[in-house]
């Protein structure tokens, strides 16, 4: 299923074409978004590398997919994932409309 669930920014789908070169994944592979219990406010972000099964959303750019199951989709709904290379932080940021609350790391939400 090919839905548009979460919106990468430039810096996101570069950083994450780098990450995928360098890990040399097959094409059954992508990149797994996903939410899964637990953190200071309840939910947390996961990322991994992945297969595919039928029944993820899959977005697909130029070298890489991501993966996205039904559960998370509802989570990451509108979701931007951008990419943040500063003096204080380094890495894959998520910026979820929906959260009603976030813990001070940035890591766990709740709705």
């Amino acid at each position: 299923m090919n839905t548009q669930v979460v919106n990468l920014t430039e810096a996101a789908i570069n950083y994450m074409k780098k990450i995928v070169e360098a890990e040399k994944l097959t094409s059954e592979m992508g990149v797994r978004l996903g939410v899964v219990g637990g953190g200071c406010s309840g939910l947390s972000y996961k990322i991994e590398f992945s297969t595919q099964t039928e029944k993820d959303n899959v977005q697909e750019y130029e070298g890489f997919k991501v993966l996205i199951d039904p559960k998370s989709s509802i989570y990451l709904k509108g979701v931007e994932v951008d990419y943040k290379d500063g003096l204080n932080s380094k890495g894959i940021v998520f910026n979820n409309p929906q959260a009603k609350n976030t813990c001070g790391c940035g890591e766990s939400f709740s709705v």
